[in-house]
């Protein structure tokens, strides 16, 4: 198995945490394709690397069996975001602070390597989210977390109309609306009050971000269903982003048509860890934050 190495270069240590991982894929003998961008000079790694092993991040993407992300789950997402397009499996290394998604910690790099040597891992579909928008772009729009369309730089609230399947929802006022996978469900979009929706699940969900009403609430629908966002505002421009790191901004009105993507994101999902597990140790989902470890109460 060839291994791809994508590395988030503005983390600290990230060198040492690269030399030490290519250390023990040497160590048990597996072959792997590093980045260029890591041989930089501010980022020397601290162990001598072939020649053969240094390549472009294309041909990571394009060569590589797996792609190993090392770094948060910004960087999680970017890798996942270009992997998707070769169609290979990714796994995060967690140098960030929440690591959500890049769930395997820097600790467990020998125990995840000879799991993915003797295979003792699966591959798991999840579901992206493609826009398409033809009054700005061509480009057809790719999230895994979360399709935001917002008021930008408008200090106002901007005018949503939603459609699902052709039907129209609603038209309200807000900040904006979150269409979040099930994935994104524990990011933007459970910070604006949305539910907390199982990977597994095939579901995605609207979440108006500040709304002017309260009987806004967030809407759960099927994953094969069609969502159509129009948003107006009497600013010169709306602002259309895919989890938060390719930003769009179009002139108003802009309409969005959504739905999910034909082709699924593969995550490799070892037995380090559970998705329960994760929301309770990262998220402290169900904690009860008055009591000690020890389940004592803390007043």
């Amino acid at each position: 198995m060839l291994i791809g190495i994508i590395a988030n270069i503005t983390k600290e240590n990230v060198s040492d945490v690269v030399s030490s991982f290519i250390a023990e894929l040497k160590k048990q003998k597996m072959e792997y394709l590093l980045t260029k961008t890591l041989l930089e000079d501010d980022n020397k790694l601290k162990i001598e690397i072939d020649e053969d092993f240094i390549s472009d991040d294309k041909d990571v993407y394009e060569k590589s069996d797996m792609i190993i992300s090392i770094g948060g789950d910004g960087t999680m997402l970017s890798t996942a975001y270009h992997a998707q397009f070769y169609d290979k499996p990714v796994l995060g290394l967690n140098l960030g602070k929440l690591g959500f998604l890049a769930e395997v910690d820097i600790s467990q790099t020998h125990r995840i390597i000879s799991d993915i040597k003797e295979e003792k891992y699966e591959i798991q579909h999840r579901m992206i989210i493609e826009g398409d928008c033809d009054t700005f772009t061509k480009e057809k729009l790719y999230a895994i977390n979360d399709l935001v369309i917002d008021k930008g730089g408008w200090p106002k609230m901007i005018e949503l109309t939603a459609w699902v399947d052709g039907e129209y929802v609603s038209s309200f006022l807000a900040d904006g609306v979150i269409i979040a996978t099930p994935i994104g469900s524990t990011g933007y979009s459970l910070s604006t009050g949305g539910p907390v929706v199982s990977p597994s699940a095939r579901a995605i969900t609207i979440c108006p971000v500040s709304p002017h009403s309260l009987t806004m609430r967030p809407l759960v629908l099927s994953s094969a269903q069609e969502i159509v966002i129009k948003a107006d505002s009497p600013h010169d421009e709306v602002q259309i982003s895919c989890d938060g790191q390719r930003v769009y901004h179009s002139p108003p009105p802009v309409e969005v048509k959504m739905k999910k993507s034909e082709k699924p994101l593969k995550l490799v999902h070892t037995s380090l860890t559970t998705y329960f597990e994760t929301l309770r140790n990262k998220l402290l989902w169900g904690i009860d934050v008055r009591k000690n470890k020890n389940g004592n109460s803390a007043v």
